[in-house]
This record gives structure tokens, C-alpha cells and sequence, in this order.
């Protein structure tokens, strides 16, 4: 019976719904659960919308959004050191072909 997953019960947004989980990762899914709830509980109070399934679609949109947000920001930040160095040798060359050229007229 171990690796079977386990059912737990939660509360999204008022609703009771009973989810399975892999063993270890109560924790994990309990941690999701609450993000959605707050999610879901921000945007049916700011937009005064009571029908949880157009909440939920919005949250949905509003967790993915930050999630590719988050996402496009980690593969923005990278080593620089490369391409300083890519840029210093484009400008010794370019130094020398000036040089050159002066030398020329």
C-alpha cells in the first residue's frame, strides 16, 4: 500500500474538495491549496464576483501570469562576465581598425 496516494479533504473558497496526494507531499499540496484559496479570496472581494467558477479562471490567469513573470525574470538573470569580455575584444578590434585607418590617411 505505500507510494499509493492518500485523499485529503480542503477548502477552496468555501468549497469542500477532496484531492489525492502522493505520499510526502501533503505539505506541498496544502501550500497550494492556501495560495489558490488567497488567490481566489482577493479576487472575488475586489471584484465583488460570487460565481466561483469565473473566480477560479481568474486566479488561474493571475497565478500563471506571475508564474511566467517569475520565470521570464530567472532566464533574464544571467552571468555577464561573457559577454563584457565579447564586448572588450569587439572594442580592442575596433580600436585597431581605427587605428589603422587613421594610419592610412
Amino acid at each position: 500500500m505505500s507510494g499509493e496516494a492518500s485523499f485529503l479533504d480542503v477548502k477552496i473558497l468555501g468549497r469542500e474538495y477532496r484531492v489525492a496526494c502522493p505520499p510526502g507531499e501533503q505539505e506541498a499540496l496544502l501550500a497550494a491549496v492556501r495560495m489558490v484559496d488567497d488567490k481566489m479570496q482577493d479576487i472575488a472581494h475586489k471584484t465583488k464576483n460570487t460565481v466561483p467558477e469565473r473566480v477560479a479562471v481568474m486566479a488561474a490567469l493571475n497565478i500563471a501570469h506571475e508564474h511566467l513573470s517569475a520565470t521570464k525574470g530567472a532566464e533574464m538573470s544571467f552571468d555577464s562576465s561573457g559577454v563584457k569580455r565579447r564586448i572588450e575584444a569587439m572594442d580592442t578590434r575596433l580600436n585597431a581598425l581605427l587605428d589603422q585607418q587613421e594610419l592610412d590617411i
